[in-house]
């Protein structure tokens, strides 16, 4: 009996070796699978960052273009306003000249009636 009971314990301890070496060797693999997973989370959270930086950059860029646009825009527009005055400013000379022809036109007919009455009644 003493010798089956030293089996058993015999038995029993390599149980124990080999659950105990299983044991460090899951949580070496689970340190490694750990590892890798965290090696893996991190290069996607440095790309996700770079990204983030050329997102932020570009956004800049847009706002500084935009800015410059709605600038340019605003020049543009008084351009134009400024040339539809000018052509509001020629149409009234062009009116003003007309309407001053039109009146050296009365004079001038006024001027000629009179002139050819003073010359009828100088002959008569």
């Amino acid at each position: 009996m003493s010798t089956s009971c030293t089996e058993h314990q015999a038995k029993q301890n390599e149980r124990k070796e080999l659950q105990e070496r299983r044991r460090r060797e899951a949580i070496a693999a689970a340190t490694c699978l750990t590892e890798a997973l965290v090696d893996h989370l991190n290069v996607g959270v440095a790309q996700a960052y770079v990204n983030q930086r050329k997102l932020d950059h570009e956004v800049k860029t847009l706002q500084v273009q935009a800015s410059q646009f709605s600038k340019q825009t605003a020049q543009w527009i008084s351009m134009v306003e400024g040339f539809n005055q000018a052509l509001k400013e020629i149409g009234d000379v062009e009116n003003w000249a007309r309407s001053i022809e039109m009146d050296m036109r009365t004079i001038a007919t006024a001027l000629e009636y009179v002139h050819k009455g003073q010359l009828q009644s100088a002959s008569s």
